[in-house]
C-alpha cells in the first residue's frame, strides 16, 4: 500500500502579503485554481495501490486542510497536528507510527510505503511525476530509502544538491551537499550527476523508523510518547447540530504538546539520509519548483509576450518581466521592468524581482511591531464561513463573523481577552463548554464570553448567521 504523506507545515513568509501565518502558501491557489495542497494530493491520483492521504500540519491550519481535502473529494485518513514545529524528521516519524498503528489492525506484517511530499511544490508534469515515483517503488519495497533528485535547469544557489554515485540513473547517494555558491553550482552542472534536493522521499514506514532509531533514538522515543499520549478525534462530516470540532474523513491526532516539544528538531536529510547506507536517488525532471519566492512564482506562471505574469484584474502598459498580482481591485502598471507587485485587501508589496527573497524581512518587522498584517488577512475564509477584521484600535478589536447555514465553528478559547457577541441577522446556537450551557441566538441577542471560556457557534440550517464581535483584553 502506498500512503501519500503530505507535509503541510511552514508559513511561506517570502510570499507575503498573500501568504501569512494563518493562511500559508500551501493553502493558497498560487498557480491555477486549486490550492497547492490540493494540487499535491491530486497529482498522486493514478499511482497503484494508493490509500487516502495522511497530512501533518499545525493546529492553526487543521480546519482549512480538512476543508480543502473534502472539497477535492479526498478526505484524509488522518491529520496529525503538531503543537510546535520540529522539522521534517519528527513529522515523518509520527506519521509513520500513526500509519503502522492503522495498518497493523489488519496485519501484523503490514509495512506500507510512505510517499513524502511537501504540500507547497509545483509540478508541471504530473504524469511524469507519477512515472518517476513508480520507478522508485521497487527500490523502496526492497528496503531502500528513496529520495527524488531534480534534474537541475540552472546553477541554482538556493537549493541543496545530491550527488549520485552513477549519474543519469537510479543509484546510490554518494553525497548530500549544502547550498553552494554560484561558481560551485556551475561546476556541479558541468560535471553532471548532481541533482537539486527536492525534499520528496519514498520508503516503507518500518524502514524509516529503523534507520531513525539507529541514528536518532531519542527522536523516535519522543515521537512515540507524543503519539501515545495524543488526543484523538474520530469525526464525521460537520452539521449545525454538532459543535464538537472540525471534521475529517478519518481522525484528528493532537500530539501531546509537552512530549512533542521535547523532541529534538532536525530534517530528514541530517537525521537519516546523510547517515544511512540505504539511500538511493531517483532523477526527476517534471517541471518542479518549490515556489520559495515571488520570483519563483513568476517563473512557473503563464507569461505574456513581454514576459509578464498577471493574476487578477491587471492592466499592464509597456511592462516587461514583472509579476503583477491583484486580489481585490484593479492594478494598473505602466513602464515596469522586473518588478513584483502584489495587492491584497490590507497591504501592497512592491519589490525588484531580484530582491523578492527579502520579503521575509518585512514580515519580521511587522511581527516586531505587533501588526496584524503579519499573521492573517483582514478577511479570513474558513470552512464554516468567514471572519473580517473591521477595526483594530488598541486595546479593542472589532470583527464581523459570518457562519454559513448549517455550519459551526470548532470549539475555541481566548485566554487573553473577553469577547462580546452581537447577533446582526440569522439564528443559531452558542454553546459554552463550561457547564454545557447552550443558548439560542436571534437578531439583537448580545452575549459575553469571558476570557478562558471555551465556546462554539452554529448557524441554523435555513440561513447564514451574522455577528459582530468586540474583543477587549481580560
Amino acid at each position: 500500500m502506498l500512503v501519500p504523506l503530505i507535509l503541510s507545515g511552514g508559513s511561506g513568509t517570502r510570499l507575503w502579503p498573500l501568504s501569512r501565518r494563518l493562511h500559508p502558501k500551501q493553502l493558497l491557489p498560487l498557480v491555477g485554481s486549486a490550492t497547492m495542497l490540493q494540487q499535491t494530493v491530486r497529482r498522486t491520483a493514478g499511482l497503484g495501490e494508493l490509500s487516502a492521504p495522511l497530512v501533518v500540519c499545525n493546529e492553526d491550519h487543521a480546519a482549512l486542510v480538512d476543508a480543502q481535502l473534502r472539497e477535492l473529494g479526498t478526505p484524509a485518513q488522518a491529520i496529525v497536528l503538531e503543537p510546535v514545529g520540529r522539522n521534517t524528521a519528527p513529522a515523518v516519524a509520527v506519521a509513520a507510527l500513526q500509519v503502522l498503528q492503522t495498518y497493523e489492525n489488519a496485519s501484523d506484517s503490514a509495512d506500507p510505503l510512505l510517499l513524502v511530499l511537501p504540500a507547497d511544490h509545483v509540478v508541471l508534469d504530473p504524469a511524469g511525476f507519477r512515472a518517476t515515483v513508480e520507478s522508485g517503488r521497487e527500490h523502496a519495497e526492497a528496503g531502500r530509502l528513496v529520495t527524488f533528485g531534480i534534474v537541475p535547469r540552472s546553477p541554482h544557489t538556493g537549493y541543496g544538491y545530491i550527488r549520485a554515485a552513477q549519474p543519469g540513473q537510479v543509484s546510490a547517494v554518494q553525497q548530500f551537499v549544502e547550498k553552494p555558491d554560484r561558481t560551485t553550482a556551475e561546476g556541479y552542472l558541468a560535471v553532471g550527476g548532481y541533482y537539486w534536493n527536492s525534499g520528496m522521499f519514498l520508503f516503507s514506514a518500518r524502514t524509516y523508523l529503523e534507520e531513525l532509531r539507529a541514528h536518532r533514538p531519542a527522536m523516535v522515543a519522543a515521537c512515540e510518547r507524543a503519539l501515545a499520549r495524543a488526543r484523538r478525534e474520530d469525526v464525521s462530516a460537520p452539521s449545525g447540530d454538532d459543535l464538537d470540532g472540525a471534521a475529517t474523513g478519518g481522525v484528528l491526532v493532537h500530539l501531546d504538546p509537552e512530549q512533542f516539544a521535547a523532541c529534538p528538531s532536525d530534517s530528514i536529510d541530517y537525521a537519516v539520509m546523510e547517515k544511512t547506507s540505504r539511500a538511493v536517488v531517483v532523477p526527476m525532471d517534471v517541471g518542479w519548483n518549490d515556489v520559495g519566492s515571488w520570483a519563483a512564482a513568476h517563473e512557473v506562471s503563464e507569461q505574456d509576450a513581454g514576459a509578464n505574469s498577471m493574476v487578477g484584474d491587471v492592466i499592464a502598459l509597456d511592462c516587461e518581466g514583472s509579476h503583477l498580482h491583484a486580489r481585490h481591485r484593479l492594478l494598473a502598471a505602466i513602464g515596469l521592468r522586473d518588478l513584483v507587485v502584489v495587492e491584497t485587501e490590507d497591504a501592497v508589496m512592491v519589490a525588484p524581482a531580484g530582491r523578492s527573497q527579502d520579503v521575509k524581512r518585512v514580515v519580521e518587522l511587522l511581527e516586531a511591531q505587533g501588526r496584524p498584517e503579519a499573521s492573517g488577512h483582514r478577511t479570513q475564509s474558513l470552512p464554516w464561513g468567514s471572519m473580517r477584521r473591521l477595526d483594530a484600535s488598541p486595546p479593542a478589536s472589532l470583527w464581523s463573523i459570518t457562519i454559513s447555514a448549517g455550519r459551526h465553528t470548532p470549539i475555541e478559547e481566548h485566554a487573553g481577552w473577553t469577547r462580546r457577541l452581537v447577533v446582526v441577522s440569522g439564528t443559531g446556537l452558542l454553546r459554552l463548554t463550561e457547564g454545557y450551557d447552550v443558548r439560542t441566538l436571534t437578531p439583537g441577542t448580545s452575549e459575553v464570553i469571558e476570557a478562558g471560556t471555551g465556546y462554539a457557534l452554529a448557524a441554523d440550517d435555513e440561513a447564514t448567521l451574522e455577528l459582530l464581535a468586540v474583543d477587549l483584553p481580560a
